[in-house]
């Protein structure tokens, strides 16, 4: 004889199956909707069943794919366009070393002056004391 225990009622809680919000990465997201795209009816079913999903979110998946698509798309060829505060900053770089440059010359000029300026003291006051001497 079967007991009392043996048909128990089954406990209708359901188990979470996880803490928090599930992550897709891109390459689930493209294997999956590549596999539902592929699949009839009962197969897009069967695949949803299987996977946990629900169809809002190929909806959503298909919506991001070719939305980056467009975006991929729309963008221009070539080069990123330069930043107009890279060009100020290699302007300012390219006057900045052509400043450098002049103030170099500058200094030269000014060191040779003052070492001009001596020579030509010391040579007026050579003169001056041999032409005191001849006196």
């Amino acid at each position: 004889m079967a007991s009392a225990n043996d048909h128990e009622t089954p406990d209708p809680q359901v188990e979470p199956r996880s803490m928090g919000p599930r992550r897709y990465s891109a390459e689930y997201k493209a294997r999956i909707l590549a596999e539902y795209e592929t699949l009839d009816r009962q197969g897009k079913g069967a695949l949803l069943r299987r996977e946990g999903l629900y169809s809002s979110l190929i909806t959503t998946w298909r919506e991001q794919r070719d939305r980056g698509a467009k975006t991929a798309l729309a963008a221009p060829a070539g080069r990123p366009k330069t930043d107009p505060r890279d060009k100020e900053i290699a302007r300012l770089k390219a006057e900045n070393a052509r400043l450098e440059t002049e103030l170099g010359k500058a200094r030269t000029v000014i060191e040779v002056q003052g070492k001009l300026s001596a020579l030509l003291d010391q040579l007026a006051t050579d003169s001056a004391t041999q032409n005191g001497d001849k006196r």
